[in-house]
């Protein structure tokens, strides 16, 4: 693969008329914005990952969480529950203080949570300390997405935002690292949980020497800050259009500007259409089961018949770096193939791989099946269900209700997480993993029909012409807005 093959190969002018086309790697000033944001992503996925290794160690040294399946869902959860607040509240933090202020936010929040599990002497401290990181995690997951996307030239947006995907699968395959190197010292689990606060920190540091969002600065700060950015991002051809496109929109937002409130989400047929998009992808995504996988692949693989705990910790990190390496390929894909016909073939496989699973607990003496399927369904989810929601949800509402829609849209994936997470075991008990399993594959094929039907394709596309798509669907009667949606799929 080239590097002009990957995503984005729009042509656009350089400052001497000569075409230029516009790829993942030619504007290292973007790129190195993206690596620093995407931070926050692998704080997502080391926390994501961390805890199903950790778990095994802290059910040995807790008696009380050893007997309890309850306790145990709670450890993992408790941080999805601060991650749901903190999502809710990071819309609103983004809006009012910007991207970059909600990052060094985030990031103070889950260093304290790490140090605070790393310390803790009952489960309960434990538990405290997984509120904190969930909270740091909530307002990144919401934050980092929407300052990649805001900074990234349109053709090649949905690679840049996959790019912070990658980042959480790289965390989380990086957690399975640390509990494997970690299975030997003293104060195991203690390590896997505090060593967190690395990645925390070194954000912080980075995140001081960045700017704000252009975007975020033009609309609600200083236009002269955002001309300084954007002309470091933007060839000259492309700096004039997007300052046209910006200046459009303010003006826009200044006519129609009322106080911005979240009833507004659901009263505005535009942005209601865009937001159940939006939310429905984040919902499917996680009840296809996918950190059901990553938080209890351990758990899982041991179930299918591997009982040694370090078998177990690299079994999983063996599907980790299967769930990082398909996230590359999403990120080539997402801006040739597309949000929506990658997230329909991603459904697919998930499906059929979530089938296999159940046939292989059904089974129950075919463990190494178990183990294929688990890889199969990665290798299906990455490279489509992992990156397609959070890139749509990144560019498909209006500038105002970016950071209230995106907020509410990610608290909707942390409600969805913790709902998964709170009930796998107690449901796998109940009625059996593998019926479990083929519960989560019908709600796959639930999920493919919500796609085909609700989720417009927006590759390549502005800001202002995603917008222009929501208000064609809305109310018709723009013949650009219909051509925008033939185009788009």
């Amino acid at each position: 693969m080239t590097i002009d093959s990957f995503p984005g190969s729009t042509p656009g002018l350089d400052g001497g008329g000569v075409e230029k086309k516009i790829t993942y790697f030619s504007n290292k000033y973007v790129l190195g914005l993206t690596v620093i944001a995407g931070i926050g992503g692998l704080l997502f996925g080391y926390d994501t990952g961390v805890i199903s290794g950790a778990l095994l160690y802290i059910r040995d040294e807790f008696e009380a969480v050893d007997q309890s399946s309850f306790l145990q869902e709670t450890i993992v959860s408790m941080a999805l529950v601060g991650a749901m607040i903190g999502a809710a509240a990071g819309g609103a933090i983004n809006d009012a203080y910007g991207r970059k202020q909600a990052t060094l936010l985030a990031d103070v929040v889950f260093a304290v949570g790490s140090f605070v599990m790393a310390a803790a002497w009952n489960p309960y401290v434990i538990i405290f300390g997984r509120l904190l990181v969930g909270l740091g995690v909530g307002v990144a997951s919401v934050t980092a997405p929407m300052y990649i996307a805001e900074a990234a030239p349109s053709e090649i947006r949905g690679g840049l935002v996959s790019t912070n995907v990658l980042m959480i699968t790289s965390g989380q395959f990086l957690s399975y690292l640390v509990n494997l190197a970690f299975t030997e010292v003293r104060g195991t689990w203690r390590w896997m949980l505090g060593v967190a606060a690395v990645p925390a920190i070194i954000q912080f540091f980075l995140m001081l020497f960045l700017p704000e969002s252009p975007r975020w600065l033009y609309m609600k700060k200083s236009r002269s800050d955002a001309i300084v950015v954007l002309s470091k991002i933007y060839d000259p051809f492309r700096f004039e259009e997007e300052l046209d496109q910006l200046s459009a929109a303010l003006e826009e937002e200044r006519q129609r500007r009322n106080a911005i409130s979240y009833w507004d989400v659901f009263r505005i047929k535009e942005i209601r259409l865009a937001f159940l998009a939006g939310a429905g992808l984040q919902a499917f995504q996680q009840f296809t089961g996918i950190n059901t996988v990553m938080y209890y692949s351990p758990t899982i693989v041991q179930m299918a018949g591997f009982k040694s705990n370090q078998l177990a910790l690299l079994l999983s990190l063996i599907v980790a770096l299967v769930n990082a390496a398909g996230t590359i390929v999403g990120i080539y894909l997402i801006d040739h193939f597309g949000r929506r016909k990658l997230a329909l073939s991603s459904l697919s496989g998930v499906i059929l791989s979530l089938i296999l699973l159940s046939v292989a607990f059904y089974l129950e003496s075919f463990g190494w099946l178990a183990v294929l399927g688990l890889a199969l369904y990665i290798s299906f989810f990455a490279p489509g269900m992992g990156p397609v929601p959070w890139t749509v949800n990144s560019e498909i509402y209006p500038e105002s209700y970016r950071g209230i829609c995106g907020g509410m849209s990610a608290t909707v994936n942390w409600v969805s997480n913790l709902v998964v997470a709170q009930s796998f075991l107690s449901v796998a008990d109940a009625v059996g993993t593998s019926l479990t399993f083929l519960i989560l594959a019908a709600i796959g094929v639930a999920a493919f029909g919500f796609v085909f039907l609700f989720v417009p394709e927006t590759k390549g596309l502005s800001f202002e012409e995603v917008e222009r798509i929501w208000k064609e669907r809305a109310w018709g009667s723009s013949v650009h807005s219909e051509s925008l949606l033939e185009n788009g799929g």
